[in-house]
């Protein structure tokens, strides 16, 4: 997932990340300063700070630090499902003036190890079959938990479904029998009625 977004100074952002458990999620980000003179967004925004919290799919605060203008950031996941992950820039003047737009870009990655290529580089050839072996192995991981949780998800889903389905089976049920049940009231008071008026 790589991404840009606009936002005011100290202003709160957040993306919901869908993760597996037990998996590293790694992002990289940078922020720039709108400059109000040449009416662009700086390369950099020194001064700024970046505050990273990841929170939990059970609300628990799983990462929680302050980090330069630009940065990186990991955590690994203990638990399934939606993780929030909210950046929000510190600022070097008051709040009272604070208000400078802000462009933050960041890039996710998920149960991915970056490959640094100039360790590759300096190693012989055996070494670098051996570290990209690795990182491919590491990857098939990746995609195997991927896909144990998409069918956890799934399975989910459908029980939900079927119980949906059974919940609409029963309440068709019961109105059909209330329907019934007026009817033979009905015809019974309808009856009664041209009885006592000695229409039949």
């Amino acid at each position: 997932l790589a991404l840009y977004f606009h936002s005011g100074e100290r202003e709160e952002k957040c993306i919901i990340e869908d993760v597996p458990s037990d998996t590293l999620v790694i992002g990289n980000y940078k922020v720039q300063r709108w400059d109000i003179h040449n009416q662009e967004f700086l390369e950099s925004a020194p001064g700024l700070g970046m505050f990273v919290t990841v929170t939990t799919p059970s609300a628990e605060v799983l990462l929680s630090k302050l980090y330069g203008p630009q940065g990186t950031f990991s955590f690994t996941s203990y638990l399934s499902g939606e993780h929030v992950i909210c950046l929000q820039s510190n600022s070097t003047r008051f709040v009272a003036f604070a208000g400078s737009r802000l462009r933050i870009h960041l890039d996710i990655r998920v149960g991915e190890h970056f490959l640094d290529e100039s360790v590759v580089q300096a190693k012989d050839k055996v070494n670098e079959v051996n570290f990209r072996l690795e990182h491919l192995i590491e990857q098939i991981h990746h995609i195997s938990k991927e896909q144990n949780y998409e069918r956890e998800r799934e399975e989910k889903f459908r029980k939900t479904s079927e119980e949906t389905n059974s919940n609409i089976l029963w309440w068709a049920i019961v109105q059909t029998l209330i329907l019934i049940s007026i009817g033979i009231w009905q015809i019974k008071s309808l009856r009664d009625f041209f009885i006592s008026k000695k229409l039949v």
